[in-house]
């Protein structure tokens, strides 16, 4: 039976023939999974001893841990718009790459509970997985449980994060189509606010974690659609320490209490753009003070 590192070294190599759009062809070839070996083995590592490091100083400390190595700073804006204690549910935007561990170290509550996808590299992080709520993937799969266990979380006074656009979204500083992007945003926020009327609901809006110049490298031009370049840009971000030399921001807008949303709007379309307007005022208008929460390594 493999190691969790032992698996996350092959997740990171099958990752890796995916983001350069080969997948079926070089996943058998022994001699290419060999030259990309000692770079996904590297990128395990780190992430393994990021599971460490959690089981350690609590979720918040390894995720300042682990951004300091993939990361230049950290910059938060509206953090006491999140409560310290209390129903708090979490609704951001996912532009990918070190956006959750951002939030994560910007969120001031140890009670944090993240809804995602159920995904091997996850799995293998045992430490890690004990905050998750995990949402099967297949499409038939019953998603009630996960609907349960957050507003279970919620009523007992904790905090939930979600990416209810369910989906990697362009990152509101590098690419366009971000405030397009909330129009993805699941109407599953209407459930959780008349399930859970006391939660403190908080639009956050993640940005700069994505390097500009990845994205512009030349080897993304072999992908031909635009979320193939993006896998290969992120590839190129984690195996090139020059692309990690990223500023990433994270800003919190007011609280809206689930109550007052569904009272004052009459459907879950409409509680649903209630939040998205929130969320895209962020971006259209980002807080003109930063609070800087750590500097990198980079």
């Amino acid at each position: 039976m493999m190691t969790h590192f032992e698996t996350l070294t092959e997740i990171n190599i099958d990752d890796m023939f995916d983001s350069v759009g080969l997948a079926d062809r070089l996943r058998g070839n022994r001699l290419l999974r060999g030259a990309v070996w000692l770079p996904a083995r590297g990128f395990a590592r780190l992430i393994t001893t990021f599971d460490k490091v959690v089981s350690e100083k609590s979720l918040v400390g390894g995720s300042e841990w682990l951004l300091k190595r993939v990361a230049r700073r950290l910059e938060a804006a509206g953090r006491e718009n999140v409560p310290p204690t209390g129903p708090a549910l979490i609704l951001s935007n996912h532009p990918g790459m070190a956006d959750t561990i951002s939030l994560f170290a910007s969120l001031p509550r140890a009670d944090l509970r993240v809804i995602a996808n159920d995904r091997p590299f996850l799995q293998a992080l045992p430490n890690v997985s004990r905050q998750m709520i995990y949402v099967p993937t297949a499409e038939s799969a019953d998603k009630m449980p996960v609907i349960r266990a957050a507003v279970t979380h919620l009523r007992q006074g904790g905090a939930v994060l979600t990416f209810p656009a369910g989906e990697i979204e362009p990152d509101p500083a590098v690419a366009p189509g971000a405030v397009e992007s909330l129009q993805k945003w699941s109407e599953s926020i209407a459930l959780f606010a008349r399930l859970a009327p006391q939660t403190r609901i908080i639009p956050a809006i993640v940005s700069g974690v994505v390097s500009a110049a990845a994205q512009h490298h030349p080897l993304t031009r072999l992908r031909r659609t635009p979320r193939g370049r993006e896998r290969m840009a992120a590839m190129l971000q984690i195996m090139v320490p020059a692309y990690q030399s990223v500023v990433a921001r994270v800003a919190f807008g007011p609280p809206l209490l689930a109550a007052d949303l569904v009272a004052a709007n009459p459907n879950a379309s409409a509680i649903t753009r209630a939040v998205t307007t929130e969320a895209q005022k962020l971006i259209e208008s980002p807080p003109i003070s930063w609070e800087t929460l750590l500097v990198g390594d980079r």
